[in-house]
């Protein structure tokens, strides 16, 4: 059975919702930490399509909007500090901000 819609627009959807803009924010932190940097870049970029979008963004970060979707893209390698530019900017939009936790591993 074939889709009807695209990811893109079912996720740029529910962004309007603060709960799952905060979830998909807070996962693709979670990835990022987890060294799963692919996943964390697919999910930023969502985010960052679906809410703020590249252009205020490059504005906010006093960086080029195709840089920063170059960073993002699935070959991109964004530098540790340019990642956290990206998160610490999104956190404030959001009003949110995230507490890192560790646990014993099994």
């Amino acid at each position: 059975m074939p889709l009807t819609r695209s990811f893109h627009e079912t996720v740029r959807e529910q962004l309007a919702d603060k709960k799952f803009r905060r979830e998909l924010l807070r996962e693709a932190v979670s990835n990022m930490l987890a060294g799963d940097l692919d996943t964390a870049r697919a999910l930023l970029r969502e985010y960052i399509n679906g809410t703020v979008g590249f252009v205020a963004l490059g504005e906010a970060l006093e960086k080029s909007p195709k840089s920063l979707m170059r960073m993002l893209s699935p070959s991109g390698n964004p530098h540790a500090r340019n990642l956290m530019e990206i998160v610490a900017y999104l956190q404030r939009l959001e009003g949110a901000s995230f507490r890192i936790t560790f646990t014993a591993a099994a």
